[in-house]
């Protein structure tokens, strides 16, 4: 006869499945290349793309650019329905053609240079800003006529001009002699806007070479380069190879060419618009 004391059978419970393990989520951290350390990415955007550690500057595409640089909502761009060609239908490891296609899809811009209007501080300016991410930023055809059109209108609207260079391919090789001219077509458009009273400053980044250091981004009446910025016009082994001779440690990076007379002043991006700013402010443009 039961009691109703009797002990209750125990029922196992049923044994819980492990949970997942939670990793850390991708792109919430970027290596350094100047200190090697680990660095939140949100806190180097808060810092204009600037390591907190080292202040290592990291490479910025031409649109982000163009946000540090000018006054919210005033950049109004120029020529932008200029469209490259492929006048040699050239070819290497793949046509032209194609590579362009697969870099506008790539970059969302139709060639590696952006170029028009805003407010620095709300001082109008002509600017123009070349992008390494585009073929490494090399001057083909459009490239030249848009920054040769912006020195145009710089110098019809009797405006302050500023182009930021980031071009590690010098002239296209893809389109010939006709990238090559861009050098001097863009040069005597500059001596003409130099003519009429013009002023011209000329930021260096990381990198500024080839064709693009040998001309335009050489030519302002003030120089600025971003900190540790590679400038040149050939590479290191280049050089070496051909004067085969030890070159000096650093010489292309811009405190090198700063101690050397070749840039006037380096610039933090931080400061970078107040620089300028303070130079239109100097110069009375």
């Amino acid at each position: 006869m039961s009691t109703g004391n009797e002990a209750q059978p125990i029922v196992a419970a049923e044994s819980e499945k492990p949970r997942a393990k939670r990793g850390v989520p991708e792109g919430l951290w970027k290596r350094c290349p100047g200190c090697k350390q680990t660095i939140f990415r949100k806190q180097a955007e808060e810092m204009l793309g600037v390591c907190p550690e080292c202040e290592y500057h990291w490479t910025v595409g031409a649109t982000e650019r163009l946000n540090q640089l000018l006054d919210d909502g005033t950049f109004e761009e120029w020529d932008a329905e200029l469209m490259p060609g492929d006048p040699l239908g050239f070819a290497d490891s793949k046509p032209y053609a194609d590579r362009l296609k697969a870099e506008q899809a790539r970059t969302g811009m139709r060639d590696a240079a952006l170029t028009g209007t805003g407010m620095i501080r709300a001082r109008r300016v002509a600017v123009g800003v070349t992008d390494s991410a585009f073929i490494m930023g090399s001057m083909g055809s459009v490239v030249g006529e848009k920054l040769t059109r912006l020195c145009e209108r710089a110098t019809q609207q009797k405006l302050p001009l500023i182009i930021v260079s980031g071009s590690g391919g010098g002239a296209r090789m893809h389109e010939g002699i006709l990238s090559l001219m861009q050098m001097a077509k863009v040069s005597a458009a500059l001596a003409r806007y130099d003519q009429e009273g013009g002023l011209f400053i000329s930021v260096l980044t990381n990198p500024t070479m080839g064709g693009v250091a040998a001309s335009f981004a050489s030519l302002g009446d003030f120089i600025l380069a971003e900190p540790k910025a590679l400038i040149g016009f050939a590479g290191p082994r280049t050089i070496q190879a051909t004067l085969r001779m030890e070159l000096p440690k650093g010489f292309q990076t811009s405190e090198f060419l700063l101690a050397h007379g070749f840039v006037d002043r380096i610039v933090s991006r931080k400061n970078l618009k107040t620089e300028i700013a303070t130079i239109i402010d100097y110069c009375g443009k």
